[in-house]
This record gives structure tokens, sequence and C-alpha cells, in this order.
């Protein structure tokens, strides 16, 4: 099953980013007015107190100093924009909180955010279909940084039998999918457990990206019902201990499988740095067996 990928905005211009040494680049021409810089100094104090280091152990990793960091937290200095994206990625923010904090000091974002259907991701869609094809017959899905799906392989439109129909139309979203009352809930057999683990991931995201849209699905997930007449069975400590299976009913059997996450490494665009693959594998020899018949 492939669902059709949600639409994102054009790309930025990657023809020459802008750079204050390169007044005369259009990117730089573009920015909007110095008198709005002094909004990246708070930003930047949150995100160093998000990752809780302090303003010298900042400035030595950004071979600074503390007193300029204080001035720059403190709006009295403009950051160029080689330190603005160098602050941000000893922060580790992510690619597009990184063209909010540009925006913030004055310049114009450098990171591109392209649709999925554009013609410059037919490699990156080809690529993403060759993985999912090759996790066969092991259930994989690929999901946007919303948790919208782009798309599945075979053995996970298998695993997704029985779901209502309106929750796979685009856009489809993988956690309302799992936990829906006419989603894979019915099935899960440890679904408090497995529901709790995914919201505390969700929390994560949250805190790292303070996006409304994750934390308007963490409260429409958390505020899902139980399915009816469900007897939750947790978990069970054995050859799976090491790791929180999920564990659900699917044609009569016991199925049990470890989730894996997989990202792409050195994105320059925001759509490809929010893509996430999550495979299932196995978590038993009888859950091997059974999947291997569906593709």
């Amino acid at each position: 099953m492939t669902a059709s990928p949600a639409s994102k905005a054009r790309p930025a211009s990657k023809a020459e980013p802008a750079s204050p040494a390169n007044p005369a680049s259009p990117a730089f021409r573009a920015a909007p007015a110095s008198s709005t810089w002094a909004q990246v100094g708070p930003l930047l104090r949150q995100w160093r107190e998000r990752r809780r280091i302090s303003q010298l152990e900042l400035a030595l990793r950004a071979d600074s100093s503390a007193r300029h960091v204080s001035f720059l937290e403190n709006g009295r200095s403009r950051p160029s924009q080689a330190m603005v994206l160098k602050l941000a990625e000893h922060l580790d923010v992510p690619i597009r909180e990184r063209n909010t904090l540009l925006v913030a000091a004055g310049y114009a974002p450098v990171y591109g955010e392209t649709s999925l259907a554009d013609p410059s991701m037919d490699g990156l869609r080809a690529a993403v279909e060759r993985l999912l094809e090759a996790h066969d017959p092991y259930p994989a899905v690929v999901v946007d940084g919303g948790y919208d799906l782009v798309a599945a392989n075979r053995s996970m439109s298998v695993l997704l039998e029985g779901v209502a129909g309106h929750l796979l139309e685009p856009p489809a979203n993988a956690l309302r999918i799992t936990f829906h009352p006419e989603g894979l809930a019915p099935h899960i057999l440890n679904l408090k457990q497995w529901r709790e683990n995914l919201l505390e991931r969700l929390r994560r995201h949250i805190a790292v990206h303070q996006a409304e849209v994750l934390t308007r699905l963490h409260d429409e997930i958390k505020d899902f019902p139980a399915p009816p007449g469900h007897q939750d069975v947790g978990q069970e400590l054995g050859e799976t201990s090491f790791a929180l299976p999920l564990r659900l009913r699917h044609r009569g059997r016991e199925l049990a499988f470890i989730g894996a996450v997989s990202t792409f490494n050195s994105p320059w665009d925001v759509t490809v740095s929010e893509l996430a693959m999550e495979t299932f594998l196995p978590a038993n020899p009888e859950t091997a067996k059974a999947v291997r018949g569906w593709v």
C-alpha cells in the first residue's frame, strides 16, 4: 500500500545561500528587515536551556566566548548568518527550526521544504520504495514529521486488514490508525503499554519541535477510548524483555514485533529531515514464520 504524500511547500532557493559576506546574493536581499533581528536572542536562549548547557559550554563548542553568547541572547549583538547556523548545529536544532532562527535573526531561510511529489524528489521516492520492498515480508512504513503515512510495503497492508476505511484515506495518520477504536487497537494485546510507549516518544518530539500539530495529535490519541470488550494482557517478560514488543492478534494468531526507526543522515531539506521509516521485526520464530506467508 502506498499513500499519496501530503503536499509540501516549494523549496527555498538553493542557487546561492544568503551570507553576510555576500550581500549581493538574492537570498540575502530577500531577508526580513534588520529591525526584527533581536527576536533571535530569546529563541537561542530557549534552545540552549532546553539542551541544558551553559553559555560557556555553548561558546566553547562554537569557538566563541560566553560574553558573546550572552550578548546574542540579550539582543545586544546581532549574530551573523554563519553564527546562527553554527549555534543551531551545536544545539542540535532541527532543520525546520533552523530556518526559524535565521528568519528571527533577519536572514532568509536556507533549507528548502520540497514536496515529495516534486520531480526533484524522484530519486528519494525510488530509494524509499526500494527500502520498503527490501523489508518485505516484515511490515514497514514511512511517515512524515506529523506521523502522516507517506508509504508502506505490502506486508503492512496485510497487517492493516480490518482497519476502518476512513482511517486509511489520505492524509492517513499512523498513530491514529494504530490507536483509534476502529483501527489496530482492538487487535493489540498490550494496548496500554504500546500506547504509552508511543505517546512518550511523541512527547519527546513535541519537546524538540514545539509543533502545535503534534500537541493536538497527542491529546487526540491520549483521549481515545479502549475498544469495546478489549482485554489488555500487558507484557510478559521473556525472550523479548530487551525491548517492548508490539503484541497483536492477526488471522487468529498472536504475533510479536520489535520496532526499529530509521532516518536520513545529513538532510538539507526540511521534508527529508522529517521522514522516518519504522520497521517491525519479528520478536519470535512463530511471528517470523507467519509473516513469510504474507507476500
